[in-house]
């Protein structure tokens, strides 16, 4: 997939770029995804199915962060061939950053909409944002960062 892309880019004398800032590029696409993948599935719950705006988000949050788990682990972080040990400490250190993003999430959906009266969709994606950018600093710096041997 990832030389489809390069294919494209050199096409249209970008691949320099995208070489440059490679894993940016490629930790924002899957942010997309993810962030699709969070926002459809916290649609469908509230205003489809009527679920709680809070319970959505846990419900959404789920799904994208089994998503974004296994885009970073493999493509933007290309973390591979560590000990079960390692892979075991480092998924914990995602699921932990993670719900710590997802604290940060529900304080900004709660001041949005219960404290200042702001649209719920406007206040998830508001929050998603901002946690996206959190996240790409937790990955970096912590959970994915190589270490020198």
């Amino acid at each position: 997939m990832e030389q489809k892309i390069i294919d494209i880019l050199s096409k249209i004398h970008l691949d320099g770029i995208y070489n440059k800032y490679r894993q940016v590029i490629i930790y924002l696409f899957f942010g997309a995804v993810s962030t699709v993948v969070n926002i459809a599935a916290f649609w469908l719950c509230n205003y489809v199915f009527g679920i709680n705006y809070q319970i959505s988000n846990v419900i959404s949050w789920v799904l994208a962060v089994l998503c974004a788990y296994i885009t970073n682990k493999l493509w933007v972080f290309e973390s591979r061939g560590k000990s079960k040990k390692e892979n075991i400490g480092e998924a914990a250190l995602f699921y932990f950053f993670r719900i710590v993003s997802l604290g940060i999430e529900m304080g900004i959906m709660y001041l949005m909409i219960d404290c200042w009266e702001l649209n719920v969709m406007l206040s998830k994606i508001v929050a998603n944002v901002i946690s996206i950018a959190a996240n790409f600093v937790f990955s970096k710096l912590i959970i994915f960062r190589k270490t020198s041997d």
